[in-house]
């Protein structure tokens, strides 16, 4: 078994693309937070701070899912492929906690 860097499947590639576009994501939320936006009493009271993160969401959940399936059934070995994963397991989780408990 060779652990390689990079990964060489295309799955392992998307899952890489994908933990990149959760961070982008969350910048541009971050980026708007400093700049004065405040949310409201809904979740998508305000859209610019709603949308990034429900695209970073979904791309940490994508990346997950698609780095396992890359791991188990491609094989994939690179390193980067498992922090994605990892990653992307995090924010599944943070997810599911902020689905089920009640603020």
């Amino acid at each position: 078994m060779k652990v390689q860097l990079l990964p060489q499947t295309k799955m392992g590639k998307w899952s890489i693309g994908l933990i990149v576009c959760f961070f982008l994501a969350m910048g541009i939320f971050f980026v708007f937070v400093w700049s004065g936006e405040k949310g409201g009493k809904t979740f998508f009271s305000n859209p610019r701070l709603a949308i990034p993160v429900l695209i970073a969401a979904a791309t940490g959940i994508l990346s997950f899912l698609i780095g396992i399936i890359s791991i188990i059934k491609s094989r994939d070995r690179a390193i980067f492929t498992f922090i994605s994963s990892l990653i992307g397991l995090l924010v599944t989780l943070w997810v599911i906690a902020e689905i089920i408990s009640a603020h």
